[in-house]
């Protein structure tokens, strides 16, 4: 059986580490498929295990999502067959041409559905879900946060809080941005690169629109916004920190969430929260059937050749991209 290309990393390091390489192509297990890739998502977690923030064994290759059709169908699947295309959002080694992939995190993607979009959709659809419905349940009424809102989890976070009845603030980081947090439903826009002291202008420019607070706070940026973000929440709000971008948050005193107003502060998961298959099959049901209903608009910011990875990571880090990048194997 013929090798396949893949990206690997046998250091932690920057981009630079992710090096093209030949591997023994897969091949199907019990309770597994082989997939031919289409499209693998490219993720800040991608990022965090290449430099070495998130611990990896070493060699790997990177990438947690992707899309693609099945190939080969090991012993005991009976659910799945070859021709089928599929997504899945939590294997291990996405950034190659063929990967196998266990049917626990198998999604099938309905016909109408392209795999560029399924693939789009997993990880930061299946994340911004959860956030708004198990995370901070999102109310009629509500007016939320929402940092990074023209990222690829922001735009689908903001859309599906407004679907819930919510008005969002999003934060961004450029003029282009505003346009696309707009589109997106976002009804008030703020700039934090334009901010001298994030901490104290952004809950500053947050009470002037809602004197209160927000009732809840989506945070995937983590140190430049966080003290800003604890400041902006109403008294018994929730802070939901979900990401690092800007790198992790330093260590909390449980006082503070009692100071600012006896604030509920969590740091979700996505597995926490597709960890039975009954959710998992709701949460993806919901992001597939918004799509196909043109409620839920996925933006794929770029494409990437195989080869190309260092580049995309490149791209993801400097924080200039709207939207999705996809490599294609």
């Amino acid at each position: 059986m013929r090798d396949v290309r893949a990206i690997q990393v046998t250091r932690p390091g920057g981009p630079e580490v992710l090096e093209l390489v030949e591997l023994e192509r897969p091949v199907a297990t019990p309770g597994h498929v082989v997939v031919r890739v289409e499209a693998a998502g490219v993720n800040f977690v991608d990022t965090y295990q290449r430099s070495g923030l998130y611990p990896m064994e070493l060699p790997f290759v990177p990438g947690k999502e992707g899309a693609g059709e099945i190939v080969e169908v090991g012993e005991g699947v009976h659910d799945f067959v070859e021709g089928e295309g599929v997504a899945w959002a939590f294997t291990q080694g996405s950034y190659a041409e063929y990967i196998r992939v266990p049917v626990t995190d198998l999604y099938r993607v309905p016909e109408d559905v392209e795999l560029d979009m399924a693939a789009a959709a997993m990880l930061q659809g299946l994340t911004a879900h959860y956030l708004v419905t198990s995370s901070y349940a999102v109310m009629p009424g509500d007016t939320v946060l929402v940092h990074a809102a023209a990222g690829g989890v922001g735009l689908l976070l903001t859309q599906l809080a407004v679907a819930r009845g919510a008005t969002v603030i999003g934060t961004v980081g450029s003029t282009d941005k505003v346009r696309i947090a707009e589109q997106a439903g976002a009804s008030h826009v703020l700039r934090y690169d334009l901010m001298d002291d994030i901490a104290r202008d952004l809950p500053e420019a947050v009470r002037r629109i809602v004197p209160e607070g927000v009732a809840a706070v989506y945070d995937g940026v983590g140190r430049t916004t966080f003290d800003g973000s604890l400041a902006s929440v109403r008294r018994r709000g929730s802070m939901v920190l979900f990401g690092a971008a800007s790198g992790p948050v330093d260590p909390v005193d449980p006082q503070r969430l009692n100071s600012a107003g006896s604030v509920l502060l969590s740091r979700p998961t996505l597995g926490d929260f597709t960890a039975e298959a009954e959710e998992r099959e709701w949460r993806a049901s919901d992001i597939f059937h918004g799509i196909l209903l043109g409620d839920l608009s996925v933006r794929i910011d770029h494409g990437y050749a195989l080869e190309e990875a260092a580049e995309a990571h490149r791209a993801l880090e400097s924080r200039t991209t709207s939207g999705k990048l996809l490599l294609h194997p």
